[in-house]
């Protein structure tokens, strides 16, 4: 079977191999020929072109399922929306046509902040730019648009905050130097390992209802001080402490509510690797090379 992964990165990459393993053809775009290069030492078909200038685009092929997991960087001087949803309308333009769509989203595209329990059917308010364009670009890719035509049926699936070997989502170093942590501690965070994500793409494949939508997390939301006092406790940092009068960086999608996995657990019958963070941390950091040499991404939504 023909892959495509717009997106081969850090989620992308391990889905890929994962396809290959399985014995079906990956092609995956890149605008860089180094990277070509790179994936293509990998087993992944490199297809050059950028996502946001549809004249770089080359045709590309029909393919049973595509992946669409881009990331914004700030760096690319693009937009959000010139990356999501332009950048997958680009897409849809050149593909020759495909089963299936899997577009990763975020669960930024819940605005709730009080500790309430969020999911599938729950009201999207999104606050903050990443959640807006993910949701923008969401209700396109369900609609009725004559431009995904040539997409027999879409999912969406709304990740919370990924993490893994060689990405941890923390504060190593802020927590080794002893300094202290903004809010009170007690605001929620929702993740999942990377390797659980790349699960739910192939769940998604095998056993996802057409144009349904379905949040990845894992079973337990976890307060930043169980979380920070965990990973200080895995680093030999001394524990957290906290600043009740700073608030806590927003992130992309916000932090204080409560991610429920039930659907991704029983309609897409994921059996989660790391169901809670105190299985996943301790292998994320016994996975990387060694401590990241530079501040690590907080844990965002």
């Amino acid at each position: 079977m023909q892959k495509l992964i717009i997106g081969c990165g850090y989620l992308g990459g391990r889905v890929a191999d994962i396809w290959i393993a399985q014995g079906h053809q990956v092609h995956a775009l890149t605008r860089s020929s180094e990277r070509a290069t790179e994936l293509s030492r990998r087993g992944i078909n490199p297809i050059i072109g950028d996502l946001c200038d549809l004249a770089s685009l080359p045709d590309l092929p029909a393919v049973e399922t595509i992946l669409f997991a881009v990331g914004y960087e700030k760096a690319s001087g693009r937009s959000r929306q010139q990356v999501q949803l332009t950048g997958l309308q680009h897409v849809l333009a050149r593909v020759a046509n495909a089963d299936r769509l899997v577009y990763i989203s975020s669960s930024s595209v819940y605005g709730q902040s009080a500790g309430e329990w969020v999911d599938e059917t729950s009201d999207c308010l999104p606050v903050q730019p990443g959640g807006v364009s993910c949701l923008e670009t969401e209700r396109w890719l369900m609609s009725a648009s004559p431009d995904r035509a040539n997409v027999a049926q879409a999912n969406v699936l709304r990740l919370s905050g990924i993490y893994g070997p060689e990405r941890l989502l923390s504060r190593i170093e802020t927590l080794q130097s002893g300094e202290t942590l903004s809010g009170s501690g007690t605001e929620w965070l929702n993740l999942i390992h990377v390797d659980d994500a790349a699960a739910a793409v192939i769940a998604c494949e095998l056993h996802g209802s057409p144009n349904q939508t379905y949040l990845v997390s894992d079973d337990r939301p976890i307060s930043r001080a169980d979380y920070y006092g965990l990973l200080a406790s895995l680093v030999g940092a001394p524990p957290p402490r906290f600043d009740p009068g700073s608030s806590p960086s927003r992130g992309s999608g916000g932090i204080n509510k409560r991610c429920r996995n039930k659907r991704l657990r029983e309609e897409l019958q994921v059996a989660l690797k790391f169901p809670t963070i105190t299985a996943g941390l301790p292998h994320a950091l016994a996975a990387s090379a060694g401590p990241p040499s530079g501040p690590t991404p907080r844990p965002t939504e």
